[in-house]
């Protein structure tokens, strides 16, 4: 699991350095699918992963609107503050934690009961998710993505040759 967010942290910050070569209105135009925009969705992984974190802990959520970070700038400064928290979580994770009982309240009002590690892996899939929406907007401006590949990062640990 430590793996994964690992590596969706050196994706992001891969995507956050390409948006600071992308212009403003780019990064802003409106696209199809997800929740708007480039830059918007960069905002968007970065807060519903520190808020689920948050929220697996009983603490309070963060209620800010995209309207108070629409530069690439207040986009890193946000992900500054949020991912010390998000990575000591994540640090921390242990088995025993995998099967602790969350219960969230959907969209519909109803109560879903889930674990932790559903949530935490979750989270994850929501990233990725994102990064590939991310990857066909920057071909349809005309520019490379970020590579999504695990491969080649030095993310495994304990394999020798």
């Amino acid at each position: 699991m430590k793996t994964m967010f690992t590596y969706n942290w050196a994706v992001r910050e891969e995507w956050l350095k390409w948006c600071e070569e992308i212009s403003e209105a780019e990064l802003l135009a409106k696209r199809a699918g997800g929740v708007g925009g480039i830059l918007h969705t960069l905002f968007h992984v970065i807060d519903v992963e520190w808020s689920w974190v948050r929220s697996l802990q009983g603490k309070s959520d963060f209620d800010e609107s995209f309207d108070d970070y629409r530069s690439i700038r207040q986009v890193r400064e946000l992900e500054d503050v949020f991912r010390p928290e998000v990575e000591a979580f994540v640090l921390d994770w242990n088995d025993g934690l995998e099967d602790l009982v969350y219960r969230d309240i959907g969209g519909d009002c109803k109560e879903r009961v889930l674990t932790w590690g559903e949530v935490m892996r979750h989270m994850i899939a929501h990233e990725i998710h994102h990064i590939g929406q991310l990857s066909v907007w920057s071909r349809e401006i005309g520019r490379k993505p970020v590579s999504a590949n695990l491969i080649g990062r030095g993310l495994a640990s304990g394999i020798t040759g």
